[in-house]
């Protein structure tokens, strides 16, 4: 047998093809010259990717057009109206007195401003809820409260803008009392030298006393101590009975019958009031501005005592020594028994200041801290123009060869 087993054959495209239908005659290719299909091969098709066959993503106008339009919203804020608001006020007012449920009622008020519910009609009604936070049995600066107290007023400086001018500065002394005193508290040195830097400074704007303001403080301290006694007395004195007077005050307690048009007696007394109205107004801003520097002057007061009472504290020793001389030095804008109390007050700061530069203290221990430490290091330390080069600061260079 050969080994090609085709040899002498024509090639394929000359063998005739058997006869066959009319129709199939049609259907037969024509036979390709060799020199046609060698010059112009037929290209292979392109893969088809996966993605083409993927199903093309509606546009959203399309979805919109084909779905129908249902949509669920949710309504987180409630407007409230201004009566409901003030009503909540109300209720935070008679809480927030007291101590178990301050905590709840300064977080209630704090929503109150966040929202944006104070405003000009409701800022009196705000500022009781302050008021009353204030007048609690419990000290703002009393550790299971402090926090609280803290957010509450550093929230309402955003609203004091709706405040009148008494308010704006009743609201001054709240925040030394509540913000300023409990940043004294603090673990932080940063916070408590920035409070330190604020009670320096409202020291300084305060203005000098005078011999006015020592007889005020000194007859508020007699009202305060005899305030009880007389309160007895006028328990004992006050008739059971009521007279005719008594009756016709109490049938116009607040004076509005002046204002109706009705008799004319009444008219004419009010029209001889009228010229004393700019005079009761001169007083009445004078007597303001005597209560918000009396308050003030005792806020500070008290700020200084908690800062002496850390004085034990290493880090606050520095701050505290500053403060307590800047208050003394400015003695002059306190009245006579505060500036009694920042004498002594600078006394003991001074003479424990002195101890510890000994290295002494009242515990035995050596009670210096770090800035004092190095003050009393580099006090006599010689450093050279070369950055401390050699050990005593002369100017022989060591070199290390390691």
């Amino acid at each position: 047998m050969a080994d090609n087993l085709f040899e002498g054959l024509p090639p394929p495209s000359a063998i005739p093809l058997p006869a066959s239908s009319p129709s199939s005659e049609h259907e037969a290719p024509e036979p390709v010259p060799d020199n046609i299909r060698q010059s112009s091969p037929v290209p292979a098709s392109k893969p088809i990717l996966k993605s083409a066959l993927k199903r093309s993503k509606p546009t959203e106008s399309d979805a919109q057009a084909t779905t129908p339009k249902k949509s669920l919203k949710f309504k987180t804020t409630t407007d409230a109206s201004e009566t409901q608001v003030i009503e909540a006020m109300k209720k935070i007012s008679s809480h927030i007195k007291t101590p178990a449920k301050f905590s709840k009622a300064s977080k209630l008020a704090i929503q109150l401003i966040q929202a944006g519910s104070v405003k000009s009609g409701t800022s009196d009604y705000f500022f009781s809820v302050l008021e009353a936070a204030m007048s609690s049995s419990i000290p703002c600066t009393d550790p299971s409260v402090r926090a609280d107290y803290y957010a509450l007023f550093s929230e309402a400086q955003n609203a004091t803008e709706h405040f009148n001018r008494k308010q704006k500065n009743q609201m001054t002394t709240w925040t030394i009392a509540a913000v300023v005193a409990n940043d004294l508290y603090t673990d932080d040195s940063f916070v408590f030298s920035k409070a330190a830097g604020r009670i320096k400074e409202a020291i300084s704007n305060l203005p000098v006393a005078t011999e006015d303001d020592d007889v005020d403080e000194e007859v508020s301290l007699k009202h305060s101590t005899g305030n009880v006694d007389e309160g007895d007395k006028m328990k004992q004195d006050t008739p059971l009975v009521s007279t005719a007077k008594d009756n016709e005050e109490e049938a116009d307690p607040f004076g509005l019958d002046a204002l109706i048009p009705g008799s004319t007696k009444k008219s004419e007394k009010t029209k001889g009031k009228n010229g004393g109205t700019i005079k009761t107004r001169k007083e009445e801003d004078e007597e303001e501005t005597k209560r918000f520097l009396k308050s003030q002057r005792e806020a500070l007061i008290s700020c200084l005592e908690i800062a002496a009472r850390r004085y034990k504290i290493p880090w606050c020793q520095t701050v505290i020594d500053i403060l307590v001389k800047h208050a003394f030095d400015n003695v002059a804008r306190f009245t006579a028994r505060q500036r009694d109390a920042i004498g002594k007050l600078w006394a003991s700061i001074r003479e424990q200041h002195i101890l510890r530069k000994q290295g002494k203290s009242v515990s035995g221990k050596l009670d210096v801290n770090a800035f004092e430490w190095l003050q009393q290091k580099y006090a006599s330390e010689k450093i050279s123009i070369r950055h401390s080069v050699g050990a005593s600061g002369d100017r022989r260079a060591q070199q290390w060869l390691g």
